[in-house]
């Protein structure tokens, strides 16, 4: 009763205290849920449709990708640049897949299995016929290839070792099976779309006449570029009621930047150069005086390794393939510098010889307990071989099948490394005669070797290369650093920057509408961390430096505008906008010089030039040498006019203002209407313009792209 008694004295500050308890639980799960939003956020590549997906969700459709790729293409891997085409194939194709299934849910289109299964009966399709599930003999997709795989890979699964070699392949029909089922299901929305277009007999004989009446003419013309810009005056209330008429003109879908940058690449100092040419220049007088090739191409650091065999042209850089053909065997050329790879090269050409391009050989393989037992064994089988055994029946008694292959020059020439005894294997098949047979000794046993074809003679060529980047140094780099850091932190606006950059020797550049879709600024890599600053900074701001490109260039960016969805902003066009009026105000003074001339003389005495111009066609604008500019609204004005007449008024061009008469009229030769087959030429017109459908979705599908954040 008494311990009751006490909680009944605290019971305010024990509720007090069960409160606050709940509270900072309650709060500790709000806050761990808010951080997990954020993460999941932060994680976001990208939304299309409402439908968000994830950095690790984009970067599993990019492997996938690769994967196939790879196959397709036989590569390893891939540069820098084809990744960022692959990941934006990889983007594009996701938000296609996206809209067209939206669109096709919307219409209730599906694509059944029963229709995949008729497409792989049939197989023709494409993407069929890339897969390894062609029969040779057919030249067409077999699904009973495929029905075999697929058993066999759900019986490899026990097996480790072929479960490897067949998953990849698995991997590759899925993704076939995938674009299958998307690429019919975008067909069909498409071929809904272009049904819905129609052609008739009337337009069609209107497009035949278009494209094949054959207007000549005489012409009078005075270009807009006769008359001063200073002569026309343009306020800000013409350009403001031109922006009001072409305001659709001006309407942004993606967000972009204006920016304007510094961009400096460091290269060699005077000195830089000075050492490196002291160190060519000795190469050169080692190899001239005959020292060992490969040392001196080890020890100059070169890029072009020397391997001691001789190969063709194509093996060696372009630039000193040029050279081997005008040197002399033994010959060591000057140091020279080659502009597009920023080196200096030296090169002595060793040996020049006639050698096959491609050689058929074949060989049994030695070995034995010992490499005596080994040397026995080859010294038999060689004995044999000379005396006339049949090369295979003894290959099969070790083992071995002897089969012929062939190796072609392009299978070893562009080795960057090759040891002694890979290059005395190689030596040995280029140097055998037909039919003759050679025992080879290696560490690990012998090797019996035959050649047995050589086809395809070519000149080959035994060089050494030294092959140097002018590099810059570390002190040179420093310096550069150095100075760029203090013009940066000297200069903290955009107006000091444009003010003072010539005074350090560098150079403000513009650019407008860099969109964050794009992988690098001012064309240089490693630029990613620039973007991020670019598309998260005020306008008016100034990045910090940033150390880009291969580890060359100093870059620092203002970003002088941001230009969000919707309508541009007038100033932003106002150049466009003024160029518009001006050409509109110029085309009036033109206009009222005109105003009354009813013939070609006339219109010369007001100083018109006046030109022949023959087979014009209402179909294809018409391109006029003395304002250098195309005329669509002139095609169109002459198809309208009859032979003999007299323009019935000035066209007004893109580059002039024009008066014209028709000298005649002609169908094309040849030509002859064929309803149906203009008709059907209108609809595949009409259809491909139905193409553009995508565009008009995409602006609909509220498309957000944050891949810069993360590539």
């Amino acid at each position: 009763m008494a311990a009751l008694g006490k909680i009944r004295k605290r019971g305010v500050a024990l509720v007090c205290i069960i409160g606050l308890g709940l509270f900072a639980f309650i709060a500790e799960e709000a806050f761990r849920s808010c951080e997990a939003t954020k993460n999941q956020q932060r994680q976001q590549i990208g939304e299309v449709l409402g439908n968000k997906i994830n950095v690790q969700e984009f970067q599993a459709l990019v492997d996938e990708y690769q994967d196939v790729l790879k196959i397709t293409q036989n590569r390893d891997n891939f540069t820098e640049d084809e990744l960022n085409q692959i990941k934006d194939q990889v983007w594009s194709q996701y938000i296609n897949e996206q809209i067209i299934s939206n669109e096709a849910e919307i219409l209730g289109l599906t694509v059944t299995d029963e229709e995949l299964q008729n497409i792989m009966k049939e197989g023709t399709n494409p993407m069929l016929m890339q897969s390894p599930f062609v029969n040779q003999q057919t030249g067409r997709f077999d699904v009973s290839m495929l029905t075999k795989f697929l058993d066999d890979y759900k019986k490899a699964g026990n097996n480790p070792q072929l479960a490897e070699s067949y998953q990849a392949i698995y991997k590759y029909w899925q993704f076939i099976e995938k674009q299958l089922r998307t690429q019919t299901l975008a067909q069909k929305y498409q071929s809904l779309l272009s049904n819905c277009l129609i052609s008739n007999p009337i337009s069609a004989k209107m497009a035949f006449e278009g494209q094949n009446t054959e207007s000549d003419i005489q012409l009078a013309s005075i270009a807009y570029s006769s008359i001063n810009d200073n002569d026309v005056k343009v306020d800000d209330k013409d350009i403001k009621a031109k922006y009001d008429e072409h305001k659709e003109m001006f309407k942004q879908d993606v967000e972009s930047r204006d920016i304007k940058y510094v961009d400096f690449q460091v290269v060699a100092s005077a000195a830089d150069r000075k050492a490196l040419q002291n160190t060519m220049n000795d190469a050169a007088l080692k190899l001239q005086s005959g020292a060992n090739p490969a040392e001196v191409v080890r020890k100059a650091q070169s890029q072009f390794a020397y391997t001691g065999l001789a190969a063709t042209k194509r093996a060696y850089p372009s630039d000193i393939a040029a050279k081997l053909d005008s040197m002399a065997v033994g010959q060591t050329s000057a140091v020279f510098e080659t502009a597009f790879d920023n080196t200096l090269n030296v090169v002595k050409l060793i040996s020049k010889t006639q050698m096959p391009d491609s050689i058929e050989y074949r060989q049994i393989q030695v070995g034995g307990a010992t490499v005596e037992a080994a040397k026995k064994t080859a010294d038999s089988i060689y004995t044999a071989l000379k005396g006339g055994a049949d090369f295979e029946a003894i290959a099969q008694k070790y083992g071995q099948t002897g089969a012929k292959q062939w190796l072609t020059s392009a299978m070893y020439e562009n080795s960057n490394s090759m040891d002694d005894e890979s290059k005395n294997y190689l030596n040995a098949i280029n140097n055998l005669a037909v039919n003759d047979v050679k025992n080879l000794e290696f560490a690990q046993g012998n090797i019996i070797l035959q050649v047995t074809a050589r086809k395809a003679m070519v000149d080959k060529y035994d060089a050494a290369v030294v092959k140097h980047t002018i590099d810059f140094s570390k002190t040179t780099y420093s310096e550069a650093y150095n100075k760029f850091s203090q013009f940066v932190s000297e200069n903290k606006t955009i107006e000091d920057i444009e003010k003072n950059a010539a005074k350090f020797g560098f150079k403000v550049t513009p650019r407008q509408d860099l969109f964050n879709y794009e992988h690098n600024v001012a064309g240089l890599r490693s630029t990613r961390e620039t973007m991020k600053w670019i598309f998260d900074a005020k306008a008016g701001e100034v990045s910090p430096l940033y150390e880009c490109g291969n580890n060359d260039h100093l870059l620092v960016v203002a970003l002088t505008r941001i230009n969000p969805v919707g309508y541009r902003d007038i100033n932003s066009v106002k150049d466009m906008l003024k160029a518009e009026v001006l050409r509109d105000k110029k085309f009036e003074q033109i206009k009222a010089k005109l105003a009354g001339v009813a013939d070609i003389a006339a219109a010369q005495a007001k100083g018109a030039k006046i030109d022949s111009v023959n087979q014009i066609t209402f179909s294809a604008p018409v391109f006029v040498q003395a304002t250098g500019a195309s005329e669509p609204a002139l095609a169109g004005a002459v198809a309208a006019a009859k032979a003999g007449e007299f323009s019935k008024a000035v066209v007004k061009g893109n580059g002039g203002a024009y008066l014209f008469k028709v000298l005649k009229k002609s169908n094309r030769e040849g030509a002859k209407f064929d309803a149906a087959q203009t008709e059907q030429q209108l609809q595949m017109q009409a259809a491909q313009a139905a193409r553009m459908f995508m565009q008009e979705l995409y602006q609909k599908a509220g498309v957000v792209d944050n891949r810069y954040l993360f590539f």
